[in-house]
């Protein structure tokens, strides 16, 4: 018969006793009891607060990144109206807002009724000029445009319009 709490000592038992039964807490007994409760070692945890350190980390680094560094381009422009001039011209007037001088290359579509595109124009923006200007710029139209959109500024540092 087994005792029922094998890690209950009894006065009568000595360790060879335990040892031959099988009722003793050694290493092989401790590793299938961690295995059988989900129990690790100390190693493990400490690699999973490392790598969890590590990504909160690189976290922190992205998101100041973004705040400082991304959040501020080069070249801002905004859409300040437009007017539909014939049936092949459109005028659009538009701000640009740089915070150092350099060349900006902004981008005007002119779009149909069905959203097609029927114009487009580049404006170049010289380096010289002032950093904060309105800009007046007619656009060519194949057919009769509904509408002037300011796709965006870029620079030769910035590819993405703003």
């Amino acid at each position: 018969m087994t005792d029922p709490h094998p890690a209950v000592r009894t006065a009568g038992t000595d360790a060879s006793a335990k040892a031959s039964t099988g009722t003793g807490t050694d290493a092989g007994t401790l590793a299938a009891l961690d295995a059988r409760y989900g129990r690790t070692g100390r190693s493990r945890r400490v690699l999973v607060f490392t790598v969890v350190g590590v990504l909160a980390l690189a976290g922190l680094a992205w998101l100041l990144w973004a705040a400082f560094i991304a959040s501020n381009p080069p070249v801002s422009s905004r859409m300040i109206g437009f007017k539909i001039e014939s049936a092949t011209t459109a005028t659009a007037t538009f701000q640009v807002d740089r915070s150092k001088s350099v060349e900006a290359q902004c981008r005007l579509q002119a779009k149909a009724a069905d959203f097609s595109i029927v114009g487009e124009l580049t404006v170049t923006v010289a380096p010289d000029s002032a950093r904060q200007q309105t800009i007046d710029a007619t656009v060519t139209t194949q057919r009769a445009a509904t509408a002037v959109v300011l796709v965006g500024c870029t620079t030769a540092d910035a590819h993405r319009p703003n």
